[in-house]
């Protein structure tokens, strides 16, 4: 797989972890969630694999021991989630009128219940999909013209048109990015293990 430009300008900005992430079965995660993904995703996973950039854009990943960071466990509870708010009669996000189409999460805000998601939509290419931003502690939807990848390099090096990440600039104030694994995060004893807890 041919490295992307913005995964390059990524690693200069924020460095992977020096031990390679587990390899994933695409195909099977692929299979489980319904729909191929986004290329440039599948370059973030194998170099990233699930983590935190600056404490505070949480990257899922397939197979993740960790459910607060797995791709397929999120994608679950999320869709549960919203369709219980949109049952209630919550306004659903930009593009979900369109018959077919759907959201797929791939990352969340750390400490705030925001998630980030794909917009899915019918004959639509994933390396097409865009940016969905959700506030989840309200029914705000902020939509983004872009893939993952860009929006993520663009959130941490401060081009992101976004209303939100403010504690990334107002508080960490990083001067050298830095991402953290999982397993870092969470810790392998358990003692930082929220799998439990829900971002909501």
């Amino acid at each position: 797989m041919i490295a992307l430009p913005a995964l390059d300008s990524l690693v200069r900005l924020c460095p992977p972890p020096a031990d390679p992430p587990p390899s994933v079965d695409w195909a099977q995660a692929e299979g489980a969630l319904g729909t191929a993904l986004p290329a440039d995703y599948k370059q973030l996973v194998e170099r990233y694999g699930a983590g935190f950039f600056d404490e505070t854009v949480a990257l899922l990943a397939p197979d993740c021991p960790f459910a607060k960071c797995d791709l397929l466990a999120q994608a679950t509870e999320r869709d549960g989630v919203l369709a219980g708010l949109w049952e209630v009669g919550e306004e659903k996000p930009p593009g979900l009128s369109e018959a077919g189409a759907r959201i797929l999460p791939w990352a969340y805000q750390e400490g705030a219940g925001a998630f980030l998601y794909w917009l899915v939509r019918p004959g639509q290419h994933p390396d097409e999909w865009t940016v969905l931003y959700n506030e989840g502690q309200g029914p705000l939807w902020e939509p983004h013209d872009t893939g993952c990848l860009a929006f993520l390099l663009a959130v941490l090096n401060g081009t992101a048109e976004t209303a939100y990440f403010g504690y990334l600039y107002e508080v960490l104030k990083p001067t050298e990015h830095r991402f953290v694994t999982a397993d870092e995060f969470f810790g392998t004893s358990g003692r930082r293990d929220r799998r439990s807890l829900s971002t909501n």
